[in-house]
């Protein structure tokens, strides 16, 4: 967030704050759930073929975990790579 919109939400009366903080979190929330629905519809796509059990076999469970580790990582340097283009951007204001 840069200082100007900061500057705005600190003019915001306690009760106005607390929505905005409230609004904030749901956003969080969503978007967490979002992306864990993601990986799971995306390595369960990848990884799993075999439908005549409950459980796993060793190959879907190493495909499973790769597959995951992969998302995380990706999600991780993608938000690393946001953060410093944003902090970038505020250094320039």
């Amino acid at each position: 967030m840069d200082k100007s919109m900061m500057g705005d939400l600190n003019s915001l009366n306690q009760a106005d704050q607390q929505r905005m903080a409230a609004m904030i979190d749901q956003l969080q929330i969503r978007d967490s759930l979002r992306m864990y629905n993601n990986l799971v519809e995306r390595c369960f796509t990848d990884c799993v073929d075999n439908f005549k059990r409950k459980t796993l076999d060793k190959q879907e469970e190493t495909c499973v975990t790769r597959c995951a580790e992969k998302f995380m990582k990706l999600s991780m340097r993608v938000g690393l790579r946001f953060a410093e283009l944003n902090q970038g951007a505020a250094t320039q204001d």
